[in-house]
């Protein structure tokens, strides 16, 4: 895990503004009975970046931050801490699968990357979400699970290859200190 020093506190800043405008004004958002029901975008790609990089402990800070954040510039419905615990998970999981990888090699290699990934984003992004929408707002797991299932196909490939490619370019990424 990095340290919280100005620097690092800086990135996890950008990163929850990414997260935000990419989340709450980058995405296609279909709402429904008050709430939103679809997001499809790529606001969960800073959260997953900080846990990875950063370490679990930021990647949590980084998707809490972002949630309520983004609850307050663009609300739709009202403010669930469940959606706030599940994106800072969001962030958290992928980090702690790859908190051992300190050596390149093992930090940007595609298959680990993509098992971190999809670990954190079936439990958060498919499975709690599609919970905390059947319990909360009633909507039955029929209607929310295939288009879950379907973008997270999409998403998780694409985070990893993004991930690594990002992670070998960027020297912050592969500072250990």
């Amino acid at each position: 895990m990095k340290k919280f020093n100005p620097k690092n506190i800086a990135y996890y800043a950008l990163l929850v503004a990414l997260n935000v405008v990419l989340s709450r004004i980058g995405s296609i958002r279909i709402g429904g009975g008050g709430t939103e029901i679809v997001r499809i975008g790529f606001g969960g790609f800073p959260i997953i970046f900080a846990g990875i990089v950063f370490g679990p402990v930021a990647g949590g800070v980084v998707g809490a931050v972002g949630d309520i954040v983004g609850m307050i510039v663009s609300p739709m419905g009202p403010y669930m801490p469940h959606f706030t615990l599940s994106a800072a998970l969001t962030g958290v999981i992928p980090g702690l699968v790859m908190i051992r990888c300190k050596d390149k090699e093992c930090r940007t290699s595609f298959w680990k990357l993509l098992l971190a990934i999809a670990i954190g984003q079936v439990t958060t992004s498919i499975v709690m979400w599609a919970y905390f929408m059947k319990t909360l707002f009633g909507i039955p797991l029929v209607t929310i699970l295939p288009t879950r299932i379907i973008s997270q196909l999409v998403n998780i490939p694409l985070y990893a290859y993004m991930t690594k490619v990002l992670i070998s370019r960027l020297p912050i990424a592969l500072d250990t200190n």
